[in-house]
């Protein structure tokens, strides 16, 4: 047990005794720490597992208190996935593409979709930032810092990572279409097909297609649905397969929604550096933390430029605008002339567009608005899922971004459900699409990134009547 965890038991156990009641307000994380010698990282870690699962509260500028009400939640998964750690050829996107097709209607319930609500985010402001932008383009800045981006966006995102106490240089940093631009430059960068690469279990259905499509093999390695990536596991992978890349989302990982603690991902690093295995990090949820602050990258411990650190503001501010970088480390140069001799350069007046938006202000406002409203949807459909779904459903209660991993009862058949859910107009992301071999067949992912209004919360209830009916006796 990691003691956070072991810190958050000892405070259920004495909500639970009496020891703090109801609307109590509990010892500041200043306190604890001194109390219990443990780090603000570890304290804090343990209140947002006592959050997620109902028990305490957070009060802005004011600290944890006894919730008054403890909500009767479903239990969070506590088994790391199995995997047989063999490296296999890929072969999921047939499969994906039949899924995903049904989620792309706007008329269906997006439960299964990749994207959180359109309507969370401030395109009209956006939308007039590409307007003077456009109207004040200046030609040669069409050519100008052509492949790596536009200076100033690169400067600002710069800025970001030095907020985090990250100095990462602009010259680092490369501007793409997207973070999938981003993460397929940065896997070509470093393997070359037949090559094996790390993963977790269950991992992003796009990791397997780009694997499949570069002809790279996937061994899975064991993940658990809080902490991530097992790190002995990863150890024991690397011992017998010499992998030429990992590719990991250590921050509110999707689909299970689980965060390595600060300490694993200074061991990942330190591990991957000790054979020389560059670190693909998918972190395109960093901002949509539910904490006080954003939480660190595994790049943030990176000494040898081994870790490239993918992201975008297509989660967080403009979806459809398709920005993402890479800040690339010692790959930086071999990024760079791909992106040059495939798409060559980004789209300008969006590029010109976010950089101004980021200029003016504003953003972190909105992030803190967007943050507040993921939150509150998130506890909203897991009170819905335990009203619904079937006696023995677990749930994840991720820290940040809009994923929850569902495990139905044993026996369950989340693609079955699917394609019955398809014709009730409901989409849902089945757990076979996010494993190279077709595992986690009583599981599901579920979008909590829009709001539950009435007709989402009558899809939920249907669904949860079609899984109840599939449950095995």
């Amino acid at each position: 047990m990691k003691r956070y965890q072991a810190l958050a038991d000892d405070i259920a156990h004495s909500i639970q005794a009496g020891v703090f009641r109801p609307g109590e307000r509990l010892p500041s994380v200043r306190q604890t720490c001194a109390a219990r010698r443990l780090s603000p990282a570890t304290v804090f870690q343990a209140y947002y597992l006592l959050e997620a699962r109902g028990l305490v509260e957070s009060r802005a500028r004011s600290g944890y208190y006894v919730a008054q009400r403890p909500r009767l939640l479903p239990p969070e998964p506590e088994i790391a996935s199995r995997p047989d750690g063999d490296s296999r050829s890929v072969d999921v996107s047939e499969l994906v593409f039949d899924v995903l097709q049904s989620a792309m209607d706007r008329d269906v319930v997006p439960f299964g979709s990749a994207f959180p609500s359109p309507l969370l985010f401030p395109l009209p402001k956006l939308g007039r930032a590409v307007a003077a932008t456009a109207v004040e383009l200046d030609p040669w800045s069409t050519v100008d810092d052509l492949t790596p981006g536009l200076g100033e966006l690169r400067r600002q995102i710069s800025q970001r990572y030095l907020i985090d106490g990250m100095e990462v240089a602009a010259d680092e940093i490369v501007i793409t279409n997207g973070a999938m631009e981003a993460l397929t430059l940065a896997i070509s960068a470093v393997t070359r097909p037949g090559d094996a690469v790390l993963v977790e279990s269950p991992c992003f259905y796009a990791v397997l297609q780009t694997l499949e499509r570069n002809g790279l093999h996937a061994i899975e390695v064991p993940t658990h649905p809080r902490d991530g990536i097992d790190l002995v596991a990863l150890e024991a992978a690397i011992a017998r397969h010499s992998p030429r890349a990992c590719w990991l989302m250590p921050t509110f990982h999707n689909p299970l929604g689980a965060t390595v603690p600060e300490a694993g991902k200074r061991e990942l690093v330190a591990l991957l550096a000790e054979h020389a295995i560059p670190l693909i990090e998918d972190d395109v949820y960093a901002e949509l933390h539910f904490g006080p602050k954003r939480l660190l990258p595994a790049k943030a411990f990176d000494r040898d430029g081994l870790v490239m650190h993918c992201s975008s503001f297509s989660k967080c501010l403009a979806p459809g605008y398709r920005i993402g970088w890479v800040a690339a480390g010692r790959f930086r140069q071999v990024i760079a002339r791909n992106k040059l001799t495939t798409t060559l350069n980004t789209n300008v007046p969006a590029q010109l567009a976010i950089a101004r938006y980021l200029q003016r202000g504003g953003y972190d406002r909105h992030l803190r608005r967007l943050r507040s409203t993921l939150a509150a949807q998130q506890e909203q459909y897991i009170a819905a899922v335990a009203r619904y779904f079937p006696a023995g459903t677990r749930v994840t209660r991720p820290l940040g971004g809009y994923f929850a991993w569902i495990e139905l009862p044993a026996g369950s058949d989340a693609l079955a459900l699917q394609r019955q859910a398809v014709h009730d107009g409901i989409s849902i992301a089945p757990g076979p699409i996010f494993s190279a071999s077709r595992g986690f067949g009583h599981c599901l992912r579920l979008n909590f990134g829009h709001p539950l209004d009435e007709r989402a919360d009558a899809a939920l209830q249907r669904l949860g009547a079609m899984a109840v009916q599939a449950t095995p006796a």
